[in-house]
């Protein structure tokens, strides 16, 4: 006769539905995202990579609806094994992608990210977790519990992809996260384009009055850069400043700081 499952088979069976990871070894490339206004690094975001630094599609064209939990607990660990390393001694928060659909009851479905922060000394205040809008369509009042916890458990909280899903503006008003990161597409060519100026600068009226950081990502051109700065937003992250780095994460003496005109 055997007796009741430990916690930890509980949660891996019942609450986080997690299947057995994927059969590979992850690789982390990480991508800075900095702050043009003080000329620092803010944050270095963890890019998967295949075992012999396959492409994030490659690697992700592997998770199914069985394994994706699994998947994204192991990346979470994964990531920060692998920050401890690229990111010793250093200041930058970690930035951290992540399936909020993944997560069932975060208190518990989280509590080995919280370990592996422990092991890896980095404390909570410097973990951000990147949740992407398009996770919102087909639940958005789970989303919201996920945000909202996250940030009740002291991680920073950033709306990946904002402008991109349907839920725009209602779910930004349901979460209040600390960061939204702007969706390409509003980016993109964003000098040329006197409506997306128009409505990136409401969006920076609307995120200073609710102490709302805003980050630009896709960056690949100096004139995208210089016409978002004169908007307001000083947080970018894209190929012009700097690429990802495999295993390792770029320092500021690498990073492209001209968008003089």
């Amino acid at each position: 006769m055997t007796g009741p499952k430990p916690a930890a088979a509980v949660c891996e069976e019942a609450v986080c539905r997690c299947a057995e990871p994927i059969p590979e070894r992850l690789r982390f490339a990480f991508q800075p995202i900095i702050d043009f206004k003080t000329r620092t690094i803010f944050a270095q975001e963890a890019l998967v990579r295949g075992a012999e630094g396959q492409s994030a599609g490659s690697v992700l064209s592997k998770v199914t609806a069985d394994n994706m939990h699994a998947f994204d607990r192991h990346c979470r660990i994964q990531a920060l094994k692998s920050a401890s390393t690229a990111l010793s001694d250093r200041p930058e928060l970690l930035s951290l992608n992540t399936m909020p659909n993944a997560v069932y009851d975060p208190a518990t479905c989280l509590r080995t990210t919280l370990a592996a922060a422990s092991a890896n000394g980095f404390p909570i205040n410097r973990i951000m977790f990147e949740m992407t809008e398009h996770e919102a369509v087909n639940d958005p009042d789970h989303f919201a519990m996920i945000v909202r916890s996250y940030k009740d458990m002291g991680f920073l909280t950033a709306l990946d992809d904002f402008g991109s899903g349907g839920a725009g503006l209602t779910l930004l008003a349901a979460v209040m996260p600390d960061i939204i990161k702007l969706d390409m597409a509003l980016v993109r060519n964003v000098h040329i384009s006197p409506v997306k100026r128009t409505i990136l600068s409401a969006m920076v009226d609307i995120c200073e009055r609710f102490d709302i950081k805003i980050i630009a990502e896709g960056i690949e051109v100096k004139a995208e850069a210089r016409a978002l700065f004169d908007l307001g937003i000083h947080l970018f992250q894209g190929y012009y400043f700097s690429k990802p780095q495999l295993d390792d994460a770029p320092a500021i003496s690498d990073i492209n700081w001209s968008i003089a005109s």
